[in-house]
């Protein structure tokens, strides 16, 4: 049965990828653009997913890991002239690192201490990569992944190249995460969050799990910073600030912040509100002020709508009815 589950997700896997290439050669630029960030934003919200919603710890710091795998993708490439593969493993391992060192705090801290932690993770960062010249201050240092291969063809855009790269990495990133939360560690993440105490005497090293958790988080938001960093071609504090933690935090609610299977509505939904803002404010006139401010006003909006209506996520919500529906009609 469980080999079965496995062939299943892997040709499920299999078929997104060839749905996304057959996209990626259809549609225009800033399609293909969009749809690059997007598959960051699947990565980056599915390891917000994996820390609250499934271990139970809450970020409002992810912007901030993000920053060190971008960091640490771009000091490897141009310092080291690190293959652009490798350079991704090194956000992974760097940002784990960092993960694991802010986890052994976070294991001993809960609710509004542990947030504040990671808030004041965020709100530090941006001072601290102005200390090292090496990271180039406010101005940040340049990511270049390079030209896609000649023998792609001379209609295949260097855009392309990053929504391939971005895209293929989701879809590696999410076959790991999903095997991995469906594994012994998930399930001890998921009895750590329901009871602590019951979990500890079953004999489930909560603080270890905890640890591991926000080390496995940290990584793949690492890895989600360097492919942003990639995208935009560059390094810098502005690139990571702290509405983009907040943002996170919005697309996990909205994905459904207790399972994987909605985070695609999450990361499409914060891809798409700047264009609808952009949208809306040119049609009523207003003025650069209210067009700045309007993403972040729709963003909570939805986000206070998802929390009133749909606290669980859409896909969630309609699983629970489809089973609700069952046991009905079995009754």
């Amino acid at each position: 049965m469980h080999k079965s589950k496995n062939s299943k997700h892997i040709g499920l896997f299999i078929f997104f990828g060839f749905l996304l290439f057959l996209l990626g050669n259809q549609v225009d630029e800033l399609r293909v653009y969009q749809g690059a960030s997007v598959a960051v934003y699947v990565i980056a919200i599915s390891s917000l997913i994996l820390l609250t919603g499934y271990s139970g710890q809450v970020s409002l710091g992810h912007g901030a890991l993000m920053a060190v795998g971008a960091y640490s993708a771009a000091v490897a490439r141009n310092e080291l002239h690190m293959p652009i593969v490798l350079t991704f493993f090194v956000a992974v391992i760097t940002t784990a690192i960092a993960g694991a060192l802010l986890g052994s705090a976070a294991a001993r801290l809960s609710g509004p201490y542990l947030a504040g932690t990671t808030l004041a993770l965020a709100i530090g960062l941006p001072s601290l990569a102005n200390q090292f010249e090496v990271l180039g201050g406010e101005q940040g240092i340049s990511f270049d992944v390079g030209y896609p291969p000649q023998r792609l063809g001379d209609d295949f855009t260097q855009y392309k190249w990053f929504f391939w790269i971005a895209a293929l990495t989701a879809l590696i990133s999410m076959w790991l995460l999903s095997n991995i939360l469906r594994s012994r560690y998930g399930r001890n993440w998921r009895a750590g969050r329901s009871n602590e105490v019951a979990a500890q005497l079953s004999g489930i090293n909560t603080a270890r799990s905890k640890i591991l958790a926000f080390t496995l988080s940290a990584g793949i938001a690492g890895l989600a910073g360097a492919l942003l960093s990639m995208t935009i071609g560059t390094v810098s504090p502005s690139a990571f600030p702290l509405a983009l933690s907040f943002s996170l935090l919005a697309g996990a609610v909205l994905s459904g912040v207790s399972t994987l299977s909605g985070v695609m509505i999450g990361a499409v939904t914060l891809v798409a509100i700047p264009e609808i803002a952009d949208v809306v404010a040119h049609r009523i006139g207003s003025s650069e002020n209210v067009t700045t401010n309007l993403p972040g006003l729709i963003v909570s909006v939805l986000l206070i709508l998802t929390v009133l209506f749909v606290p669980n996520g859409p896909v969630e919500q309609h699983h629970a009815r489809a089973a609700k529906r069952a046991v009905n009609k079995k009754s």
